[in-house]
Order: structure tokens, then C-alpha cells, then sequence
């Protein structure tokens, strides 16, 4: 049996941030103003990762099923994150925060497409933690268009079938030079991917709580990440 991971933190936490609407609902406010609470989260649970020593943190901040919503809500969205970048980049630059994303970015609207690659651009230089945003992103999309890269390529002659490893698979996909997560949380207590890094999360450890996203704070980080530091990860061993 291995050992616990003691007092080491997850290098790589993943969270699916469920319950905004949920969380409006309850104090009968527009689902908006639990986006609006939700960002609150992002800025305090990015803070409580740099304090516990993570390297990376993946937000699932907008899915590909997310299109369905109603329009007024997506459009909500989409400004939120503009002016969320805008307003964090200065303080993501003085705290060593390095902005990445993942899924099908040329699909959002193009002012949002322009500021992600503002924030990316002046964060570049960032040290301390790298933040990955997930948005217009899915688990099968993404595995889908590594295929697809990997069989024009094979077409092309360009790689041989035995050249196609876990490892080759892996270097095709959107995290391709990120980490696997260690842990992930989900919040609002459904348990369920919803689509979410299906190739990634394959020996990640999971922790559920039935907090909504905008009540989920600090001290439930510290107790997510005491939970993972008590487990012992085998990766199929004994």
C-alpha cells in the first residue's frame, strides 16, 4: 500500500463550479447575480490555492451544452467574463497568475476572444500558479478533435500506427503540457463529470460537496485538499 500524501498539496485541482442558478433561485435573484457571486468564489479559491502551494487550478467555466441556455443569459455570461479579465489582470500579473485556456475559443463572441488573449499575453510571465479556463469546452469535443489531428496526420504519413501511445493521445489534446489533476472538486452535490477532462480525470482523486459555488470559500478548499491529503492514490497498484 502507498503511502498518504501526507502534507503535500494536489499539484493540479480541477473544479466543476455547479450552483450559481441554484443559488440565485433560493434568494429569488436573476440567475445572473449568482454569476456575478460565483466570480467572487473564482477570486477567493485562486487566493486559497496560492496559499496551500498549487500549480495549477482548471475552472469548467462555460461547456459546449452551455449554448442552450437562454440568450440573455450567455450574453450575461460572456460580458462577465470580459470584464472579470479586465478588472484581474493587473492583480494577476503582481501575483504571479499565468491565464491559459482550453476548448473551442474561436467560437465565443470575438470581443471575449480578444480579451482572453489580452489577459494570456500580459500573464505570460507568471510564476506562482497557472489558471485554466474551460470554456466552450467538452470532454468528447476535445477527444474527437485529437482523432481527428491524429488521423490526418496518419494519412499524411506523418506518424505510424505504433507511434500512437497514451502518452502520443495525451500530447494531442487541449491540456496538452498541463499536469493530469490530482484532485477534483465539484460543488452543489451532483455527482457527475458533465463532460468534463473525461480523458484526464482518469486517476483523479473526487471530492463532492453539497456547497453551491458562491458559498463555496476558502476553508472548504483547506478541508477538500485535507480530504485528498489523507487518501492513498494506488494508480491501479496495490
Amino acid at each position: 500500500m502507498q503511502e498518504p500524501t501526507l502534507n503535500k498539496p494536489p499539484r493540479h485541482i480541477a473544479v466543476i463550479m455547479d450552483g450559481n442558478g441554484r443559488w440565485a433561485k433560493q434568494r429569488g435573484l436573476p440567475r445572473l447575480e449568482g454569476h456575478h457571486q460565483g466570480a467572487k468564489s473564482v477570486r477567493q479559491i485562486l487566493e486559497g490555492c496560492i496559499d496551500e502551494g498549487v500549480e495549477y487550478l482548471t475552472l469548467y467555466a462555460f461547456s459546449t451544452e452551455n449554448w442552450k441556455r437562454p440568450a440573455g443569459e450567455i450574453e450575461g455570461l460572456m460580458e462577465l467574463l470580459q470584464i472579470f479579465l479586465k478588472q484581474e489582470t493587473e492583480e494577476m500579473i503582481r501575483e504571479g497568475i499565468r491565464l491559459q485556456t482550453i476548448g473551442r475559443i474561436s467560437d465565443l463572441p470575438e470581443a471575449c476572444q480578444k480579451q482572453i488573449q489580452i489577459t494570456k499575453d500580459e500573464t505570460e510571465g507568471g510564476k506562482r500558479i497557472t489558471l485554466i479556463l474551460a470554456l466552450n469546452y467538452s470532454g468528447r469535443s476535445e477527444i474527437v478533435d485529437a482523432v481527428r489531428g491524429i488521423a490526418k496526420d496518419a494519412r499524411d504519413g506523418k506518424i505510424r500506427e505504433e507511434e500512437i501511445t497514451e502518452e502520443f493521445v495525451s500530447s494531442r489534446l487541449y491540456t496538452s503540457g498541463f499536469p493530469d489533476p490530482d484532485l477534483l472538486i465539484r460543488t452543489s452535490g451532483e455527482m457527475r463529470l458533465s463532460n468534463f477532462l473525461l480523458w484526464q480525470l482518469s486517476y483523479t482523486e473526487l471530492h463532492v460537496t453539497s456547497k453551491l459555488w458562491p458559498d463555496f470559500g476558502k476553508q472548504d478548499l483547506r478541508e477538500a485538499i485535507q480530504d485528498y491529503q489523507a487518501r492513498h492514490r494506488r494508480f491501479g497498484g496495490v
